[in-house]
């Protein structure tokens, strides 16, 4: 399967912009990019992601082998992922403040419940929202996200800032993964069949995003527990 940058639409009202159309791109048996699916969301996410961060800011995690994590972290919701020599884990405590994670903001839930809908999973209601924060040169490695204690449910990956490449492989470490653009406002849904797929990020290349500057924000919301 190959796959191309998304198709571009000049918006008549505003001359000389331009937008990606809004489509589903089916890229797995049970998963799917929605292309700028979370752009209509963009204001209200770009203040939420203001106000959990204010109150959890952002961190490099350190895995359980002893490496800091390229990628700057913080959650929001009834649970939080973390990493740190003892493991990989979910926690409804922030391990920095020893408090509560805050609440998942509604335009979080709103756009992840609709995302998750539109790939074909209407029960999907989150729990938790990992908030990733990448600067040039940020990646994140192939990895299975499996933690959860519920498979049947999808994960959902919104993409905001600096375009991305994401890496798509199989249900074996070994299999080379499909490199998929990501770019503002794309969403990438996957579940069933396609749940345990390993996937991860390229390292992030110098870009320039007008309110991210050169930063991509990742939100991953997830069904903990």
């Amino acid at each position: 399967m190959t796959h191309t940058d998304p198709a571009k639409v000049t918006m008549d009202l505003f001359p000389g912009s331009t937008i990606y159309e809004s489509k589903r791109e089916q890229i797995g048996a049970e998963a799917f990019v929605l292309r700028g699916f979370a752009q209509d969301y963009e204001a209200d996410l770009i203040q939420a992601i203001a106000n959990v961060t204010s109150n959890a800011p952002f961190r490099h995690m350190v895995t359980p082998g002893g490496f800091t994590m390229s990628v700057a972290m913080t959650n929001c919701g009834s649970y939080g992922w973390v990493s740190d020599r003892k493991g990989y884990r979910y926690s409804a405590l922030d391990p920095v403040s020893q408090t509560p994670w805050p609440a998942m903001p509604a335009s979080f839930l709103d756009l992840s419940r609709h995302a998750a809908a539109k790939a074909g999973f209407v029960t999907f209601a989150s729990d938790a929202c990992l908030v990733n924060c990448y600067e040039p040169g940020s990646r994140l490695s192939l990895h299975q996200d499996k933690d959860e204690l519920d498979f049947d449910q999808p994960i959902v990956s919104v993409s905001l800032g600096v375009p991305a490449v994401f890496l798509f492989g199989g249900l074996s470490r070994k299999d080379k993964p499909e490199r998929i653009p990501l770019f503002h406002g794309d969403v990438v849904v996957w579940g069933g069949a396609d749940r345990l797929r390993y996937h991860g990020i390229l390292p992030l290349k110098e870009s320039h995003h007008p309110h991210f500057g050169k930063q991509r924000i990742n939100l991953t919301f997830r069904k903990a527990v």
